[in-house]
């Protein structure tokens, strides 16, 4: 038993990574899934497409690998985090589509509870802000808008869960309704510094707190997989969301270490240590992870659209086919146009926090093309990072002279992590291993199965593959970050 299956079940697809015994991943399969967008602002995904796409990538990886089940030693879940499913307990049918974390139909609740002085103790008791983001408020959605919902919620016959959760109950067929810290510090129901499941906040939205799911460590045992499924039981033993996985991954374990993490939107963590820093500057204070009983917190900054942007270059205005064509194009822009790209495709993340205003271009001329907004694109991701970590500082001073490590898919692009770390002013460290998602995720459980080294010594094997230094004049880029924050304002103003 010398691997580890890594589960990354993110926004657009899912992915199974397989590990060995020196924590170097062997084998993967993906597959994407459709992304369902109902209503202007609404995202939604078929909750039986999440699950479909994970037992088939699970066994696509072991079959590539050509390993028998009783090779692997445990199981480790990444997820999207605050996607929202409810499901009936004894036939395991979700009752609606999953709400994706993106979707914004929320937006007048959150509006309504803030006008009623709410979002002070949202905020004491969860860390997070007023936001349709997270789950609480897209589970009161499905329990007044689903036929019959709210009725049966009550009766005890309905579970909800973030993807980890729902993902868990088909792994174990029904036999565990289980999440782990990090993502239910997600669901805007959860006190994080008391460690449980807040009443108030159920009270609040008016959820049944039966609905709920056992919290535990992120390392620990959630139950074992159906023998039918890989050829024999199999122990989940590590959880974390998606940007806590990353997190430790990343091996930012300790105080002010801060990594930022590129797939469909950019999660940026700074671990804050064993106290939950208070953000004056509207980042959420969240829990990086949770190991044997003792929870870790970081401050992290949320951006809806990173490489999102890249996908709307090329399936909205098909002006690429892959998103490796953005680098050369961005080389070829005119150097004389400003062309800046708001992309708030569904409102602005931290520290905005807008749900309602919708994306800008700004600067076009008539000679402005592919090539101009190719850059722009690229360029919009850097800016947004600085928005965060300039917040971040203001919160917290520690962060000052930490270099941000980064990973996720956009993360590879040499162009895009220049410009960040021109826009920044500061080092961008890219780590040999970009999948630090599935290798967070892997390390967790195959710790917890007594495989993989302690945390001192995995953080001895992170291994810096390139170190991007700021070429650009200090004033180029005040006066270039400037002409972000303008054209932020005048698409908050619309």
């Amino acid at each position: 038993m010398s691997y580890i299956l890594a589960i990354d079940q993110g926004t657009t697809s899912t992915r199974a990574i397989l590990f060995d015994a020196e924590m170097t991943p062997v084998a993967s399969a993906q597959e994407e899934f459709e992304q369902i967008f109902p209503k202007s602002g609404w995202v939604e995904h078929n909750a039986d497409d999440l699950w479909a796409t994970t037992a088939s990538t699970c066994r696509g990886a072991i079959e590539k690998a050509r390993l028998q089940a009783d090779q692997i030693a445990a199981i480790g879940i990444t997820n999207q985090r605050e996607t929202t499913v409810l499901w009936d307990r004894k036939t395991g049918k979700a009752l609606h589509n999953a709400i994706v974390w993106q979707d914004r139909r929320t937006s007048e609740l959150c509006q309504s509870l803030k006008r009623a002085g709410h979002e002070e103790t949202v905020t004491r008791k969860t860390g997070l802000l007023l936001d349709p983001y997270f789950s609480a408020t897209k589970l009161k959605w499905l329990l007044d808008n689903v036929e019959g919902a709210r009725g049966r919620a009550e009766a005890g016959e309905l579970a909800f869960g973030t993807v980890d959760s729902w993902l868990i109950w088909n792994l174990t067929a029904g036999k565990e309704h289980v999440t782990d810290a990090t993502n239910a510090a997600r669901t805007m129901l959860y006190d994080i510094r008391e460690g449980r499941w807040s009443k108030t906040m159920c009270d609040m939205l008016d959820i049944p707190m039966s609905l709920l799911p056992e919290v535990k460590d992120c390392a620990a045992d959630f139950g074992l997989s159906r023998a039918d499924l890989f050829g024999r039981e199999i122990p989940i033993l590590g959880v974390a969301g998606d940007q806590q996985a990353a997190t430790v991954g990343q091996a930012c374990f300790k105080p002010g270490m801060l990594k930022s993490t590129y797939g469909t939107g950019c999660f940026a963590l700074l671990n804050t240590g064993e106290t939950p820093v208070n953000s004056k500057k509207r980042l959420l204070t969240t829990i990086a992870y949770q190991l044997d009983g003792k929870r870790t917190y970081a401050l992290e900054g949320s951006i809806f659209v990173a490489g999102a942007v890249v996908q709307w270059l090329r399936d909205g205005l098909k002006i690429i086919r892959d998103a490796k064509e953005t680098q050369p194009l961005a080389d070829n822009a005119d150097a004389g146009q400003d062309v800046v790209l708001v992309p708030a495709f569904t409102g602005l993340g931290a520290p905005y926090w807008n749900a309602d205003c919708r994306g800008a271009i700004y600067g076009l001329t008539r000679s402005s093309g592919p090539e101009e907004l190719a850059k722009a694109a690229l360029e919009s991701v850097g800016f947004q990072t600085r928005d965060l970590l300039e917040a971040m500082h203001a919160d917290w001073p520690d962060a000052q002279e930490t270099a941000l490590r980064v990973d996720g898919g956009m993360s590879a692009s040499d162009w895009a992590m220049q410009f960040l770390s021109d826009i920044l002013g500061a080092p961008v460290d890219r780590p040999e291993v970009l999948e630090t998602t599935a290798l967070g995720a892997a390390w967790l459980a195959g710790q917890r199965a007594g495989l993989y080294p302690t945390m001192a010594e995995f953080a001895g094997t992170w291994a810096l593959e390139r170190r991007f230094e700021t070429k650009m004049e200090a004033s180029e880029r005040d006066a270039r970050y400037a002409r972000w924050k303008r054209a932020v304002d005048a698409t908050l103003a619309v």
